[in-house]
């Protein structure tokens, strides 16, 4: 391969800083290039463990890092704070909003994915989902703050919206938030609060499929639907959703008051199809080669949750972090040895299992040859999501609370932060008493 003229050193340019992103920048350490990291945050954040800060068990700190203090100790990368606008593959240049363009000689895509609301983005600010910080202090603000207020409103109605939480999809997020949600407001709260009981709260997760964790075997998603019964959650199959406004839902042309309603049915690839001008799927994810080469580019790789790259048995393979973590070493791998003047790998993934957690000491997992469930399931899903933080304070310091919070129900995190008046509840639009069957036209 033939390097652009300029700097002896190659530039390597990686946009995001997620699991990808930095799987590929570490994976370039002590390499004879100068690597330019970009994001449109200062921080790596551990999305699998969001809900948890969402539902107040772990604080902001415990699931994020600042880039540079993760990337302090590699003298060839530098961070550039800034969000990308247009990438130009003929110039090899990326186009940054602050007005700068960075050249390159080889571009790691690792911008991960957004909210999709299937057409209905007027759904986004009455059903926030999960994938920032912000989304998760958000949530948690709304969640608090729907206790605080039921705890002195006399409005029967709206104290029964108040106490109302629901969670849209029936994937590894919804199931997750929504066990977390039950034993928040069923366990973990009640005792501190005079009028709300464990029996006040109600939570509702609503899925659009036939069954939860469909990626998951039939057995261990009915064992899931046990488990989140058990836990106190009503739990709605092949419910499509058809409105959401301020302290309601309509689900299977039912009306359902609650003033919490939070976001868990899907995701969509960042603009980085038409950033780069190639073909992407009907979720915006670009379509890769063997290589992770999108349109033959050799020079520029797409990982991660952007990324459409089929697996072995010619499936898309998972937007789970493993697999952005894989890619990224790929790349990194695979421009070393063009720097030695190798040839380029095909990129191989080996799925090893899938993990959801459904509230405290119970969880499903799937490796394939082996499928476990309960107490034992928890212990693996804890003991791995501790291990894929990315340094060691957060992983003792996460162990430590998850352990703590296990043993005392406890829920320290409970801060309501940002605009208290505008996560307040705006009123209920009629006076419900409860649901009721409406047309689907609001």
């Amino acid at each position: 391969m033939v390097l652009s003229a300029g700097p002896a050193r190659p530039k390597v340019v990686v946009i995001g800083a997620g699991f990808g992103g930095l799987a590929a920048v570490r994976g370039l350490a002590g390499a004879s290039v100068d690597l330019t990291v970009i994001d449109q945050r200062n921080h790596h954040v551990f999305q699998p463990l969001l809900y948890q800060v969402a539902t107040a068990a772990l604080s902001p700190a415990d699931v994020a890092s600042p880039i540079r203090s993760i990337l302090c100790r590699q003298a060839n990368a530098r961070v550039v704070l800034d969000r990308v606008v247009a990438i130009d593959r003929s110039r090899r240049t990326v186009a940054l909003d602050g007005g700068r363009s960075l050249p390159y000689d080889w571009l790691v895509v690792a911008t991960g994915a957004q909210h999709s609301y299937f057409g209905r983005d007027e759904w986004a600010g009455h059903a926030p989902g999960l994938k920032t910080i912000e989304d998760a202090t958000a949530v948690r603000s709304r969640i608090l703050l729907a206790l605080e207020r039921a705890e002195t409103e006399e409005d029967k109605a709206r104290r029964v919206a108040l106490l109302t939480f629901v969670v849209i999809g029936g994937g590894p997020t919804g199931v997750e938030l929504a066990g977390a949600i039950a034993e928040l407001a069923h366990r973990s709260v009640s005792r501190d609060f005079r009028s709300i009981t464990p029996h006040c709260s109600r939570i509702i997760l609503l899925n659009l499929a036939p069954r939860l964790l469909e990626s998951f075997p039939e057995e261990l998603s009915a064992a899931a639907l046990r488990d989140l019964e058990n836990l106190g959650v009503e739990v709605r199959l092949s419910t499509p959703v058809e409105a959401i406004g301020n302290d309601w839902v309509i689900a299977g042309g039912r009306t359902i008051p609650a003033h919490t309603v939070i976001w868990a049915a899907g995701v969509a690839a960042s603009p980085a199809a038409s950033w780069l001008g190639v073909q992407a799927d009907q979720a915006g994810r670009v379509m890769v080669d063997a290589h992770l080469h999108p349109d033959n580019d050799p020079y520029v790789f797409v990982i991660g949750d952007t990324a459409h790259c089929k697996g072995a048995d010619g499936r898309p393979l998972p937007g789970i972090a493993p697999v952005a973590k894989r890619q990224g070493r790929h790349a990194a791998q695979a421009i070393r040895q063009l720097l030695n003047g190798g040839s380029e790998p095909a990129f191989r993934y080996r799925h090893f299992g899938n993990l959801a957690t459904i509230g405290r000491s119970h969880a499903v997992i799937d490796f394939g040859w082996w499928k476990v469930r309960g107490f034992v399931a928890w212990l693996l899903w804890s003991t791995a999501h501790v291990f894929f933080l990315v340094d060691f304070r957060s992983r003792l310091q996460v162990g430590m609370k998850l352990a703590w919070n296990y043993l005392t129900y406890a829920r320290h995190a409970r801060l309501i932060t940002g605009d208290v008046r505008a996560n307040q509840a705006p009123g209920l639009a009629a006076p419900f008493q409860g649901e009721s069957h409406v047309s689907a036209t609001r």
